[in-house]
């Protein structure tokens, strides 16, 4: 079975992270991704990582592309791209804002050049407004989108969420918006740009906890982990930084099957009655978790229709039963890293599976792509490689 989006081709610039995992994403659903990089490789390959070869980071972000190299800051290198062009139905990049324009490549140089052309930008700002020249990482993005205000306690610094919301939660958006405007295209015939800003996406993804301003007032205060017993965060044996259930009580129903699950009928108020005191309710929720594991306790709690979930930390997730069952953790091996477990592809579509291979080598194929698309020959490639423009 062919892939959802195996007819959709993809020149993918970007780098790094936001503008890298919106072109995965179309990847794994079947996109034939060429990833274009300057001879010397994209900054990724080498980011965190002290040993040889490609860094996990890079490997993470760019399996089922490919790689070809072109030095767009030479003419020949453009001259390459901008006839490869017709043969791809989107153009992808997060470059600084001005970058392509520099390289002679903006909008209106590519939609002149091929006019069904899908264009995608993700920029930090986006390309207008007071703040479009500033430049923008992942943990900028979720400052200045309020993430990092409504994370953390009461009366804590702001905190920076863990995942990668400014950065992979801002591919997510373009992908959405490189969908539609392909489909757009099928049905009225239109190239156009999509653009999506690190700060605006970001800002989506806090708009339902933004709306605890009508109560609050502004600032809408950090409220942490737990929204007071029964709802929140529980400690579990055998004690570790990571060993803790999150229990979700949201109606009568589910509060019975919580007290039947911790063997405490007892506080099961008429009704009418006065409720449990909280903190009386926490003490007794905490000694019953505290006896079990993490995902004792959740399976406990499930059979009695609670919602909770244990806290799973890194070694949890790679080793994690579920996301093996759901083929979330792919095994692969790597010719410069060995074998390696990534993350697979969180979409399952019924007649066309995602596919999730290993990233490329920088380069890896550039002669077939210039083969295949331009009509080179062996010794053209090689001379383009001489003269460092791929």
């Amino acid at each position: 079975m062919t892939g959802a989006l195996s007819d959709v081709r993809i020149l993918d610039l970007t780098q790094y992270e936001a503008g890298t995992s919106a072109t995965q994403a179309l990847a794994w659903l079947g996109a034939d991704v060429v990833k274009i990089e300057p001879p010397s490789g994209e900054p990724g390959r080498r980011l965190g990582f002290p040993g040889p070869g490609d860094s996990t980071y890079f490997l993470t972000l760019n399996n089922s592309k490919r790689s070809l190299t072109l030095d767009l800051k030479q003419d020949r290198a453009r001259e390459l791209f901008l006839e490869m062009l017709p043969k791809f139905d989107v153009v992808a990049e997060n470059f600084t804002l001005g970058t392509m324009e520099k390289f002679g490549l903006g909008y209106d140089v590519l939609k002149a050049a091929h006019p069904p052309i899908i264009y995608c930008t993700v920029k930090g700002f986006g390309t207008f407004g007071p703040w479009a020249q500033a430049k923008s990482f992942d943990m900028v993005a979720q400052a200045t989108g309020g993430a990092m205000a409504l994370t953390g306690n009461e009366g804590s610094l702001p905190l920076k969420p863990g995942p990668t919301l400014g950065d992979t939660g801002t591919g997510v958006q373009a992908a959405i918006g490189i969908l539609a405007a392909l489909w757009q295209r099928q049905r009225d015939g239109v190239g156009q740009q999509v653009e999506v800003s690190m700060q605006d996406a970001v800002t989506n993804y806090t708009r339902v906890p933004m709306t605890r301003r009508e109560q609050s007032g502004d600032p809408v205060p950090r409220y942490g982990s737990s929204d007071g017993a029964p709802t929140g965060l529980f400690p579990c044996k055998p004690g570790g930084p990571n060993d803790y259930v999150y229990v979700v009580v949201a109606n009568g129903r589910m509060m019975q099957g919580l007290l039947t699950a911790i063997g405490r009928d007892d506080l099961i108020t008429p009704r009418g009655g006065d409720p449990v005191a909280t903190d009386d309710l926490r003490a007794a929720i905490e000694q019953w978790t505290s006896q079990r594991t993490k995902t004792e306790a959740m399976d406990e709690l499930a059979r009695c229709g609670v919602p909770s979930g244990p806290v799973l930390d890194s070694g949890d997730l790679y080793e994690s039963e579920q996301l093996q069952a759901r083929d979330m953790l792919v095994d692969m091996d790597h010719p410069e890293r060995g074998p390696m477990r990534l993350f697979g592809c969180p979409i399952r579509l019924s007649e066309s599976p995602a596919r999730v291979e290993r990233a490329p080598l920088l380069s890896e194929h550039t002669e077939s792509v210039l083969k295949e698309e331009l009509g080179l020959t062996s010794d053209e490639v090689a001379s383009l490689k001489e003269q460092g423009i791929v």
